[in-house]
């Protein structure tokens, strides 16, 4: 086990670890952009002495990504309802946008 971190963003916990890739929920950003989030939970190391829990949150720790692409759109999620008998049918569609981050610190 490495030194991982667990920090929150739009409403979400993600746990990362240094070279990570992942994607958040749309950020206002431009490519190659770096991000800082403050809002960090947990700091994890190579042994159980080394875990740092906030209280809610770790004060000073950051966690640093780059972002690969912003703004990027996922596949159509397709939302149909219907009941029978009744001939009523609603079909609905959606696309999520979301930033791909690459994690290269944590602080």
């Amino acid at each position: 086990m490495s030194k991982f971190a667990v920090f929150a963003s739009g409403g979400k916990q993600y746990k990362v670890a240094v070279g990570d890739r992942l994607r958040l929920e749309k950020l206002d950003c431009q490519d190659g952009a770096e991000i800082t989030f403050a809002e960090v939970l947990l700091l994890g190391g190579d042994t159980d002495k080394e875990v740092k829990v906030g209280k809610p949150l770790i004060k000073g720790a950051q966690v640093k990504a780059k972002v690969i692409k912003a703004e990027q759109k996922d596949k159509k999620l397709v939302i149909f309802k219907m009941k029978a008998k009744k001939r009523s049918k609603v079909k609905k569609g959606h696309r999520q946008r979301y930033t791909e981050l690459e994690i290269t610190a944590l602080a």
